[in-house]
């Protein structure tokens, strides 16, 4: 490879490249973009000359050249919430290191979903991930039609890539736990059953409870499962109700880590002693739920918006519509202070 020089204005173009690693300006264009497979000392030749001169390919022309706007569509329900930014962070990792620009819409009520696959059909980006939530089908199907790439995080879908954790399975390892831990009387507090948006996470994980307590021919009273909007002060309100019953659980399962920062905070406004009165187990794993001590059902939040931002990338590179995807991320029990044995 030739010696290396920096222009005075500190900026290398393809031909400088070219140049010092001793290959045509096409074979440089191939390695930037992925174009065409080259051989693979002349790629490391190529990378070699790129990090040592800091070239950096121009990605608006990159985009121009192959018909595309360099802007990603992202979709998010309640974006503002801990479970969402952390899906939006890793998908904005892996998006903005590719050289795009990522527009957000955000779907506060149940209204803007159609209006936010509306807009960013008319934003006219090369690709959309939707976070936690199914695409309407009228604004999908104008999206496939226009063979826009779209790719779900956190949700599954027969007709388009994802990736996904098993709802079920999470609910289950929740309940598992408390009755191992010596519960019987164990509660949910989840979201409600039949929602405007679309959400099943709720209803999934509430199956995998009700799984969990047939395996141990345990009863489920019916007032021992609560439902009512994703908030902490709702859980708080569904905690209390729960804690004045006659004979109250001694365990909650809920299915978010902010509905359990509910379950704790009516409990120590009641007097209820966590864990050794009342047992709590959350999902997800949010920052704060280390901090607060809650047991939980990890999932790879993070990761999950990355891959998820990943498979778009992929689809995106492709000529003709790629082959779909499904890939199922693992869930574990983070065990901490807020479950122990009945007292």
């Amino acid at each position: 490879m030739k010696p290396l020089s920096r222009r005075g204005d500190g900026l290398a173009n393809i031909a400088e490249v070219a140049a010092a690693a001793g290959v045509a300006k096409a074979t440089v264009s191939r390695v930037v973009n992925h174009t065409a497979p080259v051989r693979e000392p002349t790629r490391r030749r190529v990378e070699e000359a790129i990090r040592a001169l800091g070239y950096r390919p121009n990605q608006i022309a990159r985009g121009l050249s192959r018909g595309r706007t360099m802007r990603m569509g992202l979709i998010a329900p309640f974006f503002t919430h801990p479970f969402a930014v952390a899906l939006l962070s890793g998908a904005e990792e892996v998006l903005t290191a590719s050289g795009y620009d990522i527009v957000l819409y955000n779907v506060g009520r149940p209204e803007q979903t159609e209006e936010q696959f509306r807009n960013v059909i008319d934003g006219r980006a090369d690709g959309v991930l939707v976070i936690a939530m199914p695409p309407p089908e009228r604004e999908l199907e104008q999206l496939l039609s226009r063979k826009v790439p779209v790719v779900l995080a956190d949700f599954r879908h027969d007709r388009l890539s994802h990736v996904y954790i098993d709802n079920v399975a999470g609910g289950y390892i929740a309940t598992k736990h408390l009755i191992d831990l010596g519960h019987r009387r164990i509660a949910f507090v989840g979201d409600p059953s039949e929602n405007p948006y679309g959400f099943t996470s709720s209803v999934d994980r509430c199956q995998g409870f009700r799984n969990a307590m047939a395996e141990s021919r345990l009863r489920i009273p019916t007032d021992y499962v609560k439902e009512g909007p994703h908030a902490r002060h709702v859980a708080h309100r569904l905690t209390s109700e729960l804690l004045h019953l006659t004979e109250p659980p001694t365990a909650v399962v809920t299915a978010g880590d902010t509905l359990a920062l509910g379950v704790l905070e009516a409990a120590a406004n009641l007097g209820v002693d966590v864990p050794r009165g009342l047992s709590v187990v959350g999902f997800d794993d949010v920052d704060v739920a280390a901090y607060v001590g809650l047991t939980t059902v990890r999932q790879p939040l993070v990761l999950i918006g990355k891959r998820g931002a990943e498979l778009l990338l992929e689809a995106c590179a492709q000529d003709q519509p790629a082959p779909l995807a499904a890939e199922q991320m693992p869930l574990e029990l983070i065990v901490r202070k807020s479950t122990a044995p009945p007292s």
